[in-house]
C-alpha cells in the first residue's frame, strides 16, 4: 500500500517537533494519541499503521496518516523520515494471530518499524513491553516481549526508554469476556495494591509521554509498573 497523508498536526504546538505513534488502533495507543494531541507536544504526529483509522473530523485535521505493507516495511521507509521521538504500542495476541502471527507482528515488526524510524532521524524511541519480559522465559509471550526488547536496543538511539506494564486496564472495544472477567477482579485488587499487578491504559499513555519531557537516566531506561504509576501520576509541562 502507498503511505496516506493527513492534515496539519498539533494545531501548530511543539516547537516544529514530530513524533510518529505505531499500534494507534490498540488500547494503548489511542489513550496516547489523546494524551499527545490534549497536550499539544508535537507539530507533526503521524500514525503509522496497516490501515487508515477513522477519527473524527478535529482528530483527524490534527493528524498524519501514513498506510504502510508491514511484510514490505522496507518499501515504506518514507513513512518514517523526519521525527524526533517514535512511540511505539505495536502488538497483537497469540489468540487473534496463531504463534507465528504473534512473533512476526509483536517482535519483528517492531524491530523492523525502529530501524527504518532510526535511518530516518529518530532520536528517542519510547516502547511499550510488559512486565516480566525476558528473552530467556518459557513463555512465549514474556520471551518475545523480551526479544523485542534487545532488538530495539541494538538499533542504537540515541535514548530508548522501555515500559513494562503489567496487566493493563482499559474497556475494550472488542470482546474479550475472559479478559474483561479478569480485569474486573483486577480492578478491586487495584484499590489496596494500585501499583502490583495491573496499570491503567491512560497512565501509561502519561508515563510514556512524560517519559519525554524529562531528562533521561542513561541511553536506555526501563520502566516497571511501579514506576509507569509514578511517572503517570502527573506529567510535567513542557520545558520544566
Amino acid at each position: 500500500m502507498a503511505a496516506a497523508g493527513g492534515g496539519g498536526g498539533g494545531g501548530g504546538g511543539g516547537g516544529g517537533r514530530a513524533c510518529l505513534v505505531l499500534g494507534a488502533s490498540g488500547e494503548t495507543g489511542r489513550a496516547l494519541l489523546r494524551e499527545l494531541l490534549a497536550r499539544r507536544l508535537f507539530a507533526r504526529v503521524t500514525l503509522v499503521g496497516r490501515r487508515r483509522l477513522s477519527l473524527g473530523e478535529e482528530t483527524e485535521a490534527a493528524v498524519e496518516q501514513a498506510v504502510v505493507d508491514f511484510e514490505r516495511l522496507s518499501e515504506h521507509a518514507a513513512a518514517f523520515q523526519g521525527h524526533d521521538v517514535g512511540f511505539c504500542c505495536l502488538g497483537t495476541t497469540r489468540a487473534k494471530a496463531g504463534v507465528d502471527g504473534f512473533v512476526r507482528v509483536d517482535r519483528d515488526y517492531v524491530a523492523q518499524a525502529a530501524e527504518l524510524a532510526r535511518v530516518g532521524g529518530c532520536k528517542h524511541f519510547v516502547l511499550q513491553s510488559s512486565q516480566g519480559a525476558n528473552r530467556h522465559s518459557r513463555f512465549l509471550y514474556l520471551r518475545v516481549k523480551g526479544e523485542v526488547e534487545n532488538l530495539v536496543q541494538a538499533v542504537g538511539f540515541d535514548r530508548c526508554t522501555i515500559l513494562r506494564p503489567a496487566v493493563l486496564l482499559c474497556k475494550r472495544q472488542e470482546s474479550r469476556p475472559t479478559e474483561w472477567m479478569a480485569q474486573q477482579f483486577l480492578g478491586v485488587v487495584a484499590r489496596v495494591f494500585p501499583t502490583a499487578y495491573s496499570v491503567p491504559v491512560e497512565t501509561v499513555a502519561r508515563a510514556m509521554v512524560a517519559s519525554v519531557l524529562q531528562p533521561g537516566e542513561g541511553k536506555v531506561e526501563v520502566l516497571e509498573n511501579r514506576a509507569i504509576h509514578e511517572l503517570g501520576k502527573a506529567v510535567p509541562q513542557q520545558g520544566t
